[in-house]
């Protein structure tokens, strides 16, 4: 039996938090600073949900403007959901983001968000310490972060190059664009596999390639190219991180694109 007493009448509606008039004028305001926030569609419903509520906390924080920072706060169980999936391990927030730095995953931007977070918990902060806009920015870095992590890896995208339609030079030629902007794996710096130095195996695999698409290759460089895919098909089944057996997977397609272009055509 429900013997709460009736309500008086119809509730009154929010009134607008005076703190967020630099950034709205009104709640319809909001839809606009929100309106790029889009949800990655491949995402669990872990993730989505953590997300779709830090976007709403921000379209909300015209009436309540802690609401903003609560928003950064919330998107971080979408990153750390995914980072772990990424990386494989169960570890807590700060190990997943430094990891996934040092593997050219995301930048270190988004540990700003982490550090607010570590703020709040230890009191130096308040739940005011962002506005709308921040906030914003801050759960933006988020969503394209989780995007980015979502997208199929680098040796998956290596395998689908090889089974392309495309011509190999275009193949070739893509996929040096895109091994020049990824960083090699801080983390294997120095480190050898099965007596394969993997710094000086990128180095030279990379130096072949630009010269092969550059001009090609002489018979020595060729032959130095085959000695490189043999280390890279003894090296890459045996790396257990993604990222560099990713790095190395892409590296290894790009040695077959090149050396493909030296054998002859069967007549």
């Amino acid at each position: 039996m429900n013997t709460l007493p009736p309500l008086p009448g119809p509730l009154p509606l929010p009134a607008p938090d005076p703190r967020a008039h630099d950034v709205v004028l009104d709640y319809a305001g909001m839809h606009a600073l929100v309106a790029d926030l889009v949800l990655p569609g491949d995402a669990s419903m872990h993730v989505m949900s953590a997300m779709e509520t830090s976007r709403e906390l921000i379209r909300h924080s015209c009436y309540r403007y802690e609401f903003a920072t609560v928003a950064v706060m919330h998107s971080l169980f979408a990153l750390e959901h995914v980072l772990a999936e990424r990386l494989a391990v169960n570890k807590p927030l700060q190990d997943l983001i430094e990891r996934a730095i040092d593997a050219g995953l995301i930048t270190a931007e988004l540990d700003r968000s982490r550090l607010l977070r570590d703020k709040l918990t230890q009191g130096a902060v308040t739940s005011a310490a962002l506005g709308p806009a921040r906030a914003t920015d801050m759960v933006r870095v988020v969503f394209d972060a989780v995007s980015l992590l979502l997208r199929p890896s680098a040796a998956a995208e290596a395998t689908a190059a090889d089974m392309s339609g495309a011509q190999p030079e275009d193949q070739l030629a893509r996929l040096w664009e895109e091994h020049r902007r990824a960083l090699f794996p801080a983390s294997f710096r120095g480190v050898d596999i099965e007596d394969v130095g993997l710094v000086l195996l990128d180095a030279d695999v990379a130096g072949l390639v630009q010269r092969e698409l550059n001009g090609g290759l002489d018979d020595r460089g060729i032959a130095i190219l085959w000695a490189c895919i043999a280390d890279l098909d003894k090296i890459v089944p045996l790396i257990n991180e993604e990222y560099c057996a990713a790095y190395f997977a892409r590296l290894r397609t790009m040695a077959r694109l090149a050396a493909a272009r030296h054998i002859p055509t069967a007549t």
